[in-house]
């Protein structure tokens, strides 16, 4: 019987290595893409992650996991190193981008932005507690469970505070679209 290949990749087998990536590279890009904020930042969570795997490998003990949950562990927690160190980051804005020329879809973008702008002015009216809890779960992706954890509030409370908050937003954009739309085409 042919040793795993995690335990063929700690003893140095090259070959083992581009197995490894063919094999959980859909695996860990999945799970990259979907807990991090943008392309470029699953891309370099994918090679942070498969590092991380090829360190930890001589670890990986077949009769305690199989490989794909040793993989997908290791995935999960550096993952969630990297949105601590996110969350940690001081907030910054860039000014160095000069605004693009119009372009023929232009017109769609100005409505998108308006509609970006209603929301945002929806949001900013919430209280603060359900402002939080929405964009900790719209932005940053995060699931109540992880909201209850970060802020250190209980569960049923994030819920309530998700589900009023969606409510007071979808009853403000429903009074605030149609006369911005009116003001748009005057």
């Amino acid at each position: 019987m042919a040793s795993p290949l995690l335990q063929r990749v700690a003893a140095g087998d090259k070959s083992a290595v581009r197995e490894c990536i063919d094999r959980f590279g859909g695996l860990v890009w999945a799970l990259a893409r979907r807990m991090s904020p943008a392309g470029s930042e699953a891309e370099d969570a994918v090679q942070e992650i498969f590092m991380d795997l090829w360190r930890s490998s001589a670890r990986f003990d077949p009769s305690i996991a199989s490989e794909p949950a040793f993989v997908t562990m290791i995935a999960r927690r550096r993952l969630i190193d990297r949105r601590r160190r996110r969350q940690r980051a001081p907030v910054t804005e860039s000014f160095g981008e000069s605004p693009t020329p119009a372009e023929p879809a232009a017109a769609s973008r100005v409505e998108s932005c308006a509609e970006a702008s209603l929301a945002a002015n929806a949001l900013a009216q919430l209280r603060p507690e359900q402002r939080m809890v929405l964009v900790l779960s719209t932005c940053h992706g995060l699931s109540h469970e992880e909201i209850a954890s970060t802020v250190n509030m209980p569960l049923g409370t994030v819920k309530a505070h998700a589900r009023r908050g969606l409510l007071r937003v979808r009853e403000m954009l429903g009074t605030l679209a149609p006369q911005a739309l009116a003001g748009s085409r005057s």
